[in-house]
């Protein structure tokens, strides 16, 4: 009998412990340490993360979204350029924290964690406005003699396989982008999220959103973060709920005009 309660005894001791090195080891334990929270962004996803490589510096959604969460934890705020291609393995393998705003996706999610979902967006094609009377729908696009161009490392880039099977594919890497290709006439569309596409139609007036009957793959978008910290991550998750009660992410909606 005595055996036992010392076992039990054990048990309830490291029971006990255990949640307490677990915060100890977790990332959010580090940030308040160093002072300091690392976020990756790709700087190319106007209007969430735009880099100013003149000032070498960011603007966007992301960038305040991004700010506030580093003020509430009262460090400061580092933002490490990243790609599309290296974002999962860059939090992965702790050269950030944190991402900015990615796309819900299956194949992320098996090896990293995600926040809970603040946005959603959809997928929608980009053409010239000379090409108006050629593509008005989806089946438009899915043809052989149709070149679709998506950007390697995000979603955009699954999906074009999967809505244009009969199209040829042009997968284009950072820092060059997709929709470049079609201002260039080497693609002759390409697909991105309606929330980049309205900022590219009002940048570029060559460009024109297709009419199509209804975006596709409605996706919620979050934070990337290190799959096994659920310290880290639960705080994150507290952080967005009490934002979304007191409004921020509506008014930081409104500002980078993600509402329209």
């Amino acid at each position: 009998m005595k055996r036992i309660l010392a076992m039990l005894s054990t048990v309830l001791t490291l029971s006990t412990f255990a949640p307490i090195a677990q915060a100890e080891d977790s990332r959010l334990q580090s940030i308040l340490d160093s002072g300091v929270l690392r976020v990756g962004t790709t700087g190319d996803w106007n209007p969430m993360s735009v880099k100013d490589p003149a000032t070498n510096s960011y603007k966007g959604y992301d960038i305040d979204m991004m700010t506030a969460l580093a003020a509430d934890l009262g460090v400061e705020v580092e933002f490490v350029p990243t790609d599309w291609k290296t974002l999962v393995n860059g939090v992965v393998a702790g050269q950030y924290d944190i991402t900015g705003s990615a796309s819900l996706s299956m194949k992320r999610a098996k090896v990293a964690g995600y926040s809970n979902s603040y946005f959603s967006l959809a997928t929608v094609p980009l053409t010239l406005k000379k090409n108006a009377d050629r593509f008005q729908d989806w089946d438009d696009i899915d043809q052989s003699d149709i070149t679709v161009a998506a950007t390697l490392g995000t979603t955009q880039e699954q999906q074009i396989k999967r809505f244009f099977p009969n199209a040829e594919h042009k997968i284009i890497e950072a820092p060059a982008r997709d929709f470049q290709e079609v201002l260039a006439g080497r693609a002759d569309v390409n697909i991105t999220s309606n929330v980049e596409a309205a900022t590219l139609i009002e940048k570029f007036d060559q460009l024109m959103v297709v009419p199509v009957s209804t975006p596709k793959a409605p996706t919620p978008i979050a934070m990337l973060l290190p799959q096994a910290d659920q310290v880290w991550i639960n705080y994150v998750n507290h952080w967005i709920s009490l934002k979304q009660e007191r409004g921020f992410f509506d008014e930081l909606g409104a500002k980078w005009r993600l509402n329209n």
